[in-house]
């Protein structure tokens, strides 16, 4: 069987420059020390400082942390904590947002629709359906896994547009939020943290 690399190259090499991307930032995030930032309690002092300029490097921090794969849950606590479940949820819905919108057209500008490059009939199949339906499917994915990164890179490489994708974050953003606001609050009221 004969490999032809120039076409290998030519169908992945998207994928490679986002793997590069992400590996320079995750080196990055660490040798500037930036990695200790996404602590609970780093952002829970960020927060209770001044209120605007913390929630600013809220945002900022969210946006950094969704692109190298920290967890939202850690912003939604900390928010929860410091701010209350409401102003707390209403903070790290509108980081999260935001987040999301700078982690697609990060991914969208080095990785452009690699995934859609991709052969397998698997993706290709997952592919149409997204493509069928993408404000239903993506409501469905950010409910269930929210702004996981990796579903965010997937998502910003799959080919639908930016529009769509953010019409879908809005929409399938609040109800999972919701959730874990009461359920931070609920247990920062039992472990007497809030």
């Amino acid at each position: 069987m004969h490999v032809n690399i120039a076409s290998l190259w030519s169908r992945y090499r998207r994928l490679v420059f986002v793997l590069v991307f992400f590996a320079m930032l995750l080196l990055a995030v660490q040798w500037s020390g930036l990695r200790q930032n996404f602590s609970l309690a780093f952002l829970r002092q960020t927060l209770s400082g001044n209120r605007w300029e913390g929630l600013a490097l809220f945002v900022l921090l969210f946006s950094l942390g969704n692109l190298v794969q920290i967890p939202g849950w850690i912003f939604l606590a900390s928010a929860v904590l410091v701010l209350g479940k409401l102003d707390g949820g209403i903070a790290t819905y509108l980081a999260a947002c935001i987040s999301c919108a700078v982690t697609f057209l990060s991914v969208r500008w080095v990785g452009g629709d690699a995934v859609q490059q991709l052969r397998g009939k698997l993706a290709q199949r997952m592919l149409s359906e997204l493509h069928a339906h993408p404000i239903r499917n993506v409501i469905v994915l950010r409910t269930v896994f929210q702004t996981l990164a990796a579903l965010n890179y997937t998502l910003a490489m799959s080919g639908i547009g930016f529009r769509q994708y953010m019409v879908a974050t809005l929409l399938g953003l609040p109800l999972p939020i919701a959730v874990y606001c009461l359920f931070f609050d609920y247990i920062a009221k039992i472990a007497n943290l809030g």
